[in-house]
């Protein structure tokens, strides 16, 4: 991996519909590609997916504090 390839964009912004799933097949293959090759969009991948999971953890009554 490199730590930003020069060409292309970014998926930053995609990061988390790509978490949730909610990309299309079109959207999430160049983002899959990308997170292949890039540390930094790769970390923050990572990132999201945590705070995603932990969201799961979450119950009615959690939010409510």
């Amino acid at each position: 991996m490199t730590t930003d390839p020069p060409e292309g964009p970014h998926v930053r912004q995609l990061l988390g519909a790509y978490v949730l799933d909610a990309l299309t097949d079109g959207e999430a293959r160049p983002v899959a590609r990308h997170l292949q090759s890039c540390d930094g969009c790769a970390a923050d991948y990572l990132e999201v997916a945590e705070a995603v999971s932990l969201l799961g953890l979450l119950g009615a009554k959690d939010l409510l504090e």
